[in-house]
């Protein structure tokens, strides 16, 4: 891991231990927070995705944003873990079948330049469609968007030849 990773893991972990302290900011129920940051939930996202949209909702308005109206926060995961060095936040349009489309944005927490790539596919067994973004960047890679039940690739590491530190693959109808 580079020097500069390990010092903008330092000063993530200082803010992580502030932030579960609860002096950043008073805490609020997830209605109020969904309220407040105009992000709709749908109806499936999980207890986590919840969590993430009350502790950060201005990155999950921001995201939801980027997708577009009609759509709804279906899950946002922090990747590798609790680190944080990114956020995976997935959105869908509540259609069904064809008609059901999803929007990625892989949110870039480290604050500097990384290689991020985010690659969303349909999840069909021989020759997807796939829509990707790769590149380098300090805030986000996305958006990226596709139907009928979407396998989600998200990649970050140095440079494209590195060891990736993030290599999740996620799955839409699971």
């Amino acid at each position: 891991m580079t020097k500069k990773i390990k010092k903008a893991l330092g000063t993530a972990a200082a803010t992580a231990a502030v932030t579960a302290l609860g002096l950043v900011a008073p805490q609020t129920s997830v209605a109020e927070t969904a309220a407040i940051s105009h992000v709709k939930l749908s109806s499936k996202a999980n207890a986590a995705t919840r969590a993430i949209a009350a502790a950060d909702p201005q990155a999950a308005k921001a995201a939801a944003t980027l997708c577009g109206a009609g759509y709804e926060l279906y899950n946002a995961e922090r990747l590798p873990d609790a680190r944080r060095f990114a956020t995976l936040f997935t959105y869908d349009n509540g259609g069904t079948g064809p008609r059901n489309c999803e929007c990625a944005v892989f949110d870039n927490n480290l604050g500097i330049s990384q290689y991020m790539k985010l690659k969303m596919c349909e999840n069909q067994a021989s020759n997807p469609r796939c829509s990707v973004d790769a590149n380098y960047y300090t805030q986000y890679a996305g958006p990226v968007r596709m139907n009928n039940c979407p396998t989600v690739t998200a990649i970050m590491a140095d440079t494209p030849s590195s060891t990736a530190y993030i290599n999740a693959v996620r799955g839409f109808c699971d």
